[in-house]
């Protein structure tokens, strides 16, 4: 069975303290060198400001290459035996970045797990070339809404809503404008490099940022709408977290 190959680099987490869910997110698949890395958002594994202190995350396989609608399981806990966090994370100068980095032992993974993941040539090599109103894809699980059959994820259409060269207030990540929601948390947001090959058996896709949180603004709440901008951070930070 054939499926966009984007839609099989983008993974389902529920996060877990003990055996109690406490929420849902996204993250996609990231391989730098011979090591695997699940991406997503920090405060998707931990966030002092909301107390959400998971202990372990789940995230679903597709063991089976013929039959998409069977799947499995796979449980990554967040802490090691001495209680050190196993996520990579990176500071900048405003603080902590909201992008983290689990290295994935692919031996536990089903034999067969279908799956796909990006890699560093899939970074944009050249800042100047993306501008802003660039039409871009957000991939994920909105509100854990999702094809529950196939377990696969949907993609939302957004824009770049600020320059793409100049990091926005000078901090480490872009604007999108979008109509997002919970659940989004950790998506990869791209851009399609080209129309000339299938998105099934190719991945003509380059990685911009990780999604990560809606930007408030000052307003009134009963005469104002939110704005729907969004934080994106700039994918090169993955070569921090995992080089």
């Amino acid at each position: 069975m054939e499926v966009e190959s984007i839609l099989l680099a983008v993974v389902h987490i529920d996060t877990y303290a003990s055996q109690q869910i406490l929420s849902s997110a996204t993250g996609f698949y990231f391989r730098y060198q011979q090591q695997l890395y699940l991406i997503t958002n920090r405060h998707v594994v931990r966030d002092e400001n909301n107390c959400h202190y998971p202990d372990k995350l789940e995230i679903t396989l597709h063991p089976n290459r013929s039959n998409l609608a069977e799947t499995s399981f796979y449980s990554i806990p967040l802490y090691d035996n001495a209680g050190k966090p196993i996520w990579r994370e990176v500071h900048d100068w405003a603080g902590i970045v909201d992008v983290v980095a689990l290295p994935l032992m692919q031996g536990i993974f089903p034999e067969n797990a279908l799956y796909t993941a990006f890699t560093p040539a899939n970074l944009p090599q050249e800042l100047m070339t993306v501008e802003i109103g660039q039409s871009v894809r957000v991939v994920g699980y909105p509100l854990n809404f999702h094809d529950t059959l196939h377990n696969l994820p949907v993609m939302r259409h957004a824009i770049i809503a600020s320059s793409f060269n100049l990091r926005f207030q000078g901090k480490g990540y872009f604007l999108t404008d979008s109509l997002l929601h919970r659940g989004s948390s950790g998506s990869p947001v791209i851009m399609r490099t080209s129309d000339a090959v299938s998105g099934r058996t190719d991945f003509p896709w380059t990685l911009l940022g990780i999604h990560s949180a809606r930007l408030s603004a000052k307003r009134d709440i009963y005469a104002d709408d939110r704005l729907n901008l969004f934080a994106t951070w700039y994918s090169d930070v993955l070569l921090k977290l995992t080089g």
